[in-house]
């Protein structure tokens, strides 16, 4: 579908500067832009290719001023990285979804299936399973007893839902995620061997919660790992077993959290972070990539980076002062040889 710079502008409440009727219907890297496609400038270290590009049609925050000639149509938005998600959004939920249930699936009579559930090949769906409506389960899913699945829920290929789990409404799992594997619970024992603690808990995701791929959330060992309202975790990422992590908060890709942790709402976790367990984090709380949380923190709203973690004020200043090590030791050696140069003039 084609659509004008003058109809988004008015879906988006932007303004438009160029030509109002051109039109696009496709989307692209600013980098990349052919002529009939839309892309968007959100960081301005890419600033330079909206003077080059050939999009039809660029999305700009308001207070954009550009330096000099442009040749595709702007669309000045509030926010251009929101209103591009917004347009993508829209596309997506042009496209045709799945329905039906595969005859090659598999789920017991003891089951509840919501209307409009699409389930696809090789699925199962345990007994006391309890599917809302407008589910997407593809293939090769598992769905275990008892679990709860609220509506508008979408499980890509691979996902495991073990027994006894809760994921709320509007949830996305991405392929290859396994919700509530055992928590890593073993009690050492006199012979030196470790006997394992059952986990009889289970993993509860409350609404608009999106998980990545081949992430791992581990069940309680009693009660409940919760992950609240609005997360979104990346790829790859463990949460251990009675974690708790607070709403709208956000991990990239190959971050650990260790069990019992409780993180605050709107907190940020970089690639390769990670905490230690039985520590609390404060709202807020920005952790840069590969930062390594080792105690609790307890002021909200703070940034912080390094392992084990500091402010990331601090970090910064002594990674500057790190960095001349190799020259600050050469003028060290320096200075000591000179000071015993001294000395030899003065005894004699």
């Amino acid at each position: 579908m084609e659509f004008s710079a003058q109809q988004i502008a008015e879906y988006l409440k932007g303004t438009v500067v160029g030509d109002p009727n051109i039109k696009v219907s496709n989307f692209a890297k600013i980098e990349e832009g052919k002529p009939g496609t839309l892309t968007f400038l959100s960081n301005l270290k890419y600033t330079e290719y909206i003077y080059t590009t050939q999009a039809s049609v660029v999305l700009v925050n308001k207070d954009f001023v550009p330096e000099k000639e442009i040749s595709a149509t702007l669309i000045k938005v509030e926010n251009s990285y929101a209103a591009l998600a917004s347009l993508l959004t829209l596309a997506d939920s042009m496209n045709p979804k799945k329905t039906g249930v595969s005859p090659k699936a598999d789920i017991s009579e003891k089951a509840q299936l919501g209307e409009n559930a699409y389930v696809g090949a090789f699925a199962v769906v345990e007994d006391g399973a309890k599917i809302g409506k407008n589910v997407s389960i593809y293939p090769q899913v598992y769905v275990g007893d008892n679990v709860v699945l609220g509506d508008n829920v979408t499980l890509y290929p691979g996902v495991k839902i073990y027994k006894d789990c809760v994921i709320g409404n509007n949830c996305t799992i991405h392929a290859g995620t396994i919700i509530g594997a055992d928590g890593f619970g073993f009690a050492p024992q006199t012979d030196g061997s470790y006997g394992k603690i059952p986990q009889i808990g289970n993993v509860v995701l409350e609404d608009d919660v999106e998980i990545g791929a081949n992430t791992t959330i581990d069940r309680a060992t009693m009660g409940c790992t919760r992950i609240k309202k609005g997360v979104k975790i990346d790829n790859l990422v463990q949460i251990a077993h009675n974690v708790e992590v607070g709403e709208n908060t956000v991990m990239a890709a190959m971050t650990g959290i260790a069990g019992s942790t409780k993180i605050g709402k709107h907190c940020m976790f970089g690639g390769q972070s990670g905490a230690i367990g039985h520590i609390t984090i404060a709202d807020g709380s920005m952790f840069a990539a590969q930062s390594g949380v080792m105690s609790s923190v307890k002021v909200p709203n703070q940034g912080y980076q390094g392992s084990p973690h500091f402010l990331a004020s601090d970090f910064n200043r002594s990674y500057a002062c790190y960095k001349r090590l190799p020259d600050m030791r050469r003028q060290v050696i320096e200075m000591q040889k000179q000071i015993e140069e001294l000395k030899q003039l003065l005894n004699k």
